[in-house]
């Protein structure tokens, strides 16, 4: 399996539902989402079991995301059609509703395996999640196997160390959570951080 980290994130175009409900069939990846930071989050199918429970969880934490200027795309290998019948059904009855963000069809296959998340021999996706900064450079990557779901408050604490990075040139040690001291990164920053915080690890 690739690491995509530090390397240029795949562009595609495909069809889409979009967070409105509309299907469009040439989204564009680079054009959609040029200056912005995206999340790509890859699920194996439809109207499956654990994915919606990822889905929904991650449509709970959209305006989370949004107010950090994240751009959501889910992918799987379903058609449109079917990612808005998706959308169309509810909750209670195996759906998703009306997640607000853009569901990708990668019906070729073309994008899972650009972004190397298909699972050999099964043809769906891993559950793979990528976040891309403003240059279009993956900076984080997990990949899960399918029998084990994604915690979607870790993308938005991965995307409050990206930025706090940006912002400030200082590293995030381990658990850093927004609102938290970074530190240097070099021997007197782990030092300094480490003496006020090692039992706290």
């Amino acid at each position: 399996m690739s690491v995509l980290v530090g390397k240029q994130a795949p562009d595609f175009k495909a069809a889409a539902v979009l967070g409105c409900g509309s299907i469009v069939d040439d989204y564009s990846f680079s054009e959609r989402t040029k200056g912005k930071y995206v999340a790509v989050v890859f699920y194996p199918l439809d109207f499956t079991f654990v994915c919606p429970t990822e889905l929904i969880a991650l449509d709970h934490r959209l305006d989370e995301l949004k107010s950090r200027g994240v751009e959501v795309l889910a992918v799987s290998v379903d058609s449109q059609f079917t990612h808005a019948a998706w959308r169309n059904t509810p909750v209670d009855k195996g759906g998703i509703g009306p997640v607000r963000y853009t569901m990708i069809a990668d019906v070729s296959h073309a994008i899972c395996k650009a972004y190397d998340v298909e699972v050999e021999g099964a043809a769906v996706a891993y559950r793979g999640t990528f976040l891309i900064d403003k240059s279009g450079v993956v900076r984080h990557q997990v990949v899960n196997d399918l029998p084990l779901g994604r915690n979607m408050d870790e993308l938005i604490r991965m995307v409050d160390a990206l930025q706090f990075f940006e912002a400030h040139g200082e590293v995030c040690p381990a658990g850093w959570n927004k609102g938290q001291k970074g530190m240097n990164a070099n021997a007197e920053g782990v030092a300094s951080y480490l003496a006020e915080n090692a039992g706290k690890l």
